[in-house]
Formats: C-alpha cells, structure tokens, sequence
C-alpha cells in the first residue's frame, strides 16, 4: 500500500466503494487521515464497515468540515450531470479528486532519489494488453515492477515506493478527468475511436480526456502516440510542435522516418541513425493480428523510454504469456479454437477480433454501444455464424439478417454449446469467437466474470466430450 499524506487528521470524503473507493481510504488512514466513505449499494457499505470503516451518509452530511471528495472513476464528474456528490461537494468548496491523483501527489511529495519511474498507458482499445505487456518486459528485464491503475490493483494498493521501482499504470478516461499532477516519465496514447460520449459530453471531450495524459510532461520523458486514426495524429503532431519532450509515434500501417511501426508482423525500430528489425511478431503467439502489433510497438517504444535496451525488449515481446480475456485461447476441442475476448466492449474492439481469423463463429451481445455493430458490416463475410446474447441480441439480429446467419441464444452457456456443435461439425479447423462488441451489466458485473463464464462453458463441454470418451 502507498500511504497518502498531507490530509493529516482531516476529514476526506470517499464515494464509490468498489475496487479504487477501498483501496484509497485504506491509503488515507495509512497517512494518518480520516476517512468518512459512502456508496449507494448497502452491500458495499456493509463491506466498508467490516473493515472498521467509518460510514458517513454524504447526502445528508454537514461537509463544511470536510477537505476533500475522493470520487469513484464510475461516478460521472461532468456528464451527462454531474454526481450529487460532485455538486455537494463543489457547492461546499471542497477539492474533488481520485485515487491517482492522490498517488501522483505522493509521488511528487517524495524525496527526489526515492521516485520511482512511471510509465501511463490510456487509448480506446489495447491498454490492458499494453499495460500488462510492458509490465512483462520490465519484469523480465530485471525492473522492480508494479502494475495496476484500471487493471488488476486500485495504484494505492501497489507495493510502496522507491527510487528503483517502476509503477505501470492503465489509466482510462475517467481516472484521466480526475488527475491533475501526475507527471509521467512515459505516457502512451494507443489509439482514439468513439467510447463514452455520454461521460465526456461529445467527442472533444473525449478526446481532451485522454490527451491529459501528456499534461505534465517535461524535457527529458517521452511521450509514445499511435498515429493509425486521426485524433491521435492529430495530438502528435501537436505536441511535436511543442517540443517539449521525446516523441515515438507508433503504428501498426505504415513506415515512419521515426518511430517504432510494424509491417506484415515484422516490428521495426525507427528511432536511431538507422532502421533496426527488432521482432517477428508472426511468432509471438499471445500478440496475434494488426492491433497487437500495435500495442507491441507501443510497449516496446515504452520499454526503450525507460531505459530498457532494445534486446530486452524485444525479448519481453517473445515472452509474454497474454492477458485473460483478451483473444485468449482457453481450449482447443479438436480442430475447434474456442477464444475469449470478453474484454472487446464496443464495435472498434470486436473489429481487432475478427478481423485476426479468416471465419470465426461469433458470439456477441450484451449492453450495446453508439451504434451498435454497423461499422462491422465489412467482416460479416468472416462470420460463418452469429450466436446472440444478452440486450442487444434483437437490435443486433437486425443489423445482421440477410448478411449472417443468427441463433438467438440468451445465455452464454447456450450460445458456447451451439457455435462449438457447429463448427466441429464442420470438419474443419474453425474459430467460436467471444468478443461482445457491448458492455457486460445485463447479464454480468464485469467484462471478467463474462469471460470466466465462457470459460466455464467451454470447460463443461470438455467434461462432457471427455465423458462421452470414456462410455465409448
């Protein structure tokens, strides 16, 4: 745990009691605050008080005494309205913040020598695999490395600090809104596509959340941007012209005069005198297809930002395991490759999905995004099969009949068992493809708990084929 400091005694608000509202109160007592937490959902008080947590109703609460508001990412601070914790808060004076601003401050309010180094990764899609590659890379090149923010651990809950550690961070677009003095060493920006609009009131806003990641940077970091969409090429060449620090554009497309870009699988550095072959990314069998070649290029420029050499690097790139839900093989049932992309949330992700295998049985639905699938319509060829789940299941049929076939399926139990029966039916080698394009609360809490649900299917079907083996 990182203890925050400089609330010394004083009374700090803590809304939203989920995996970040826990992990920042517990940091605030650590530094000797008070902390006083509220959530609107009992359960997660009740969790709050058994850990000896002080509870506080802030909707009714006197918060002339309080010095700030710890707030939630997945409470909105600015669209489409404002939380009432935002506006009780602000119509009190008090200084609203999250949990990573509270961890750049006690960066900042260390000693020099004992700051580690911190590198933040944000984009649209590919941050989790980014976040988790680059923390392999570091790990593997001998690094004190943590990694958390918005994957694994609340950045409270990460080991305590030091000179020679290396804090990774995903950070998402919500946390961005909330962070004002982090100062990253390294900041990558993957890549911009629209994604909650609704939270960011348009695209502008959007756009200008993910941009604070460069906020603060100095002579001396390095800021990596994917330069495959035109937001981001756009704050590259902004940012260029600033000329403020060390800039490693990064594609996935095209050859660049200077940067880091993959062409057909084959990573090139492009940042010295001359251009380096640094990896073959055909061989490297967790980062499959076009997007991973991209989240390769921006761990590796990472990496190099962080002092890592280029051998290291690359090496790190060969090695590293994958990250669950994210184009995960979970089993091979014959010629049958069953695969979890759960994380693949909206449209632009399930793209990255189905644009890496020829014909793919695709299993999608859940909450739908903007627009549901209809920027998709150009791999539906690829699709042998859709299996439909969850609220979109309907609008999504729609989008698909007469250019698909559809099996309305509900659940995912249902929907793993038909498109396993069909592909294997083939005789062919085939693909049954979870990548939802839509977020996971109707049917589940997070994209995680649909992924182990897939897992479950796909291990059930195991069970029942292995079974059926023995009564033969």
């Amino acid at each position: 745990m990182i203890p925050v400091r400089g609330f010394d005694g004083a009374k700090v608000a803590v809304f939203g009691l989920g995996r970040t509202g826990l992990t920042a109160a517990r940091a605030l007592a650590a530094g000797g605050a008070h902390p006083l937490l509220w959530d609107d959902k009992a359960a997660s008080r009740d969790q709050a008080a058994a850990e000896g947590f002080e509870l506080l109703d802030l909707s009714t609460a006197d918060w002339s005494g309080i010095k700030a508001l710890v707030l939630s990412p997945g409470a909105p601070f600015t669209h489409p309205a404002p939380h009432w914790t935002v506006d009780k808060a602000r119509a009190a004076g008090v200084e609203i913040v999250g949990d990573v601003e509270l961890f750049a401050r006690a960066v900042n309010s260390a000693p020099a020598h004992k700051r580690p180094k911190i590198a933040v990764i944000t984009g649209t899609n590919g941050k989790s695999t980014t976040t988790a590659l680059l923390g392999h890379i570091c790990q593997a090149a001998g690094r004190d490395t943590r990694v958390g923010g918005n994957i694994g651990l609340g950045v409270l809950g990460l080991e305590d600090m030091h000179g020679g550690a290396v804090f990774v961070l995903e950070l998402s677009s919500y946390q961005l809104d909330l962070t004002s003095n982090l100062k990253p060493d390294v900041a990558v920006l993957l890549n911009i596509t629209p994604d909650h609009l609704d939270r960011h009131g348009g695209m502008e806003g959007y756009v200008a959340a993910k941009r604070r990641v460069f906020l603060n940077q100095s002579k001396g970091d390095t800021a990596v941007i994917g330069v495959d969409d035109p937001y981001c090429q756009r704050i590259c060449t902004e940012i260029t012209a600033a000329n403020k620090r060390t800039i490693w554009p990064i594609s996935a497309e095209r050859a660049m005069g200077r940067g880091v870009y993959a062409l057909q699988g084959m990573l090139y550095d492009a940042t010295g005198e001359r251009v380096l072959e640094v990896a073959d990314l055909l061989r490297a069998q967790s980062l499959p297809g076009r997007h991973n070649w991209q989240n390769a290029a921006a761990a590796y420029a990472a990496a190099r930002g962080l002092g890592i050499s280029a051998g290291d690097a690359a090496e790190g790139l060969m090695s590293f395991p994958g990250l669950a839900h994210r184009m995960e093989t979970v089993a091979m049932l014959g010629k049958v490759r069953m695969v979890n992309d759960s994380k693949a949330t909206n449209a632009d992700a399930a793209r990255q999905a189905l644009a890496s295998y020829p014909r793919v049985h695709w299993i999608a639905g859940g909450v739908p995004k903007a627009g549901g699938i209809d920027s998709l319509t150009d791999l539906f060829p690829r699709v042998a099969k859709a299996y439909l789940i969850g609220e979109a299941a309907d609008a999504f049929a729609k989008t698909l009949d007469g250019e698909v076939p559809v099996q309305m399926c509900g659940k995912m139990e249902t929907a793993v068992a038909a498109a396993y029966a069909d592909a294997a039916a083939s005789g062919d080698d085939e693909v049954v493809l979870l990548s939802p394009a839509c977020a996971s609360f109707d049917q589940y809490p997070d994209f995680e708990a649909r992924g182990e649900d897939f897992r479950a299917a796909v291990q059930g079907l195991t069970r029942s084929s292995s079974r059926e083996g023995a009564m033969a």
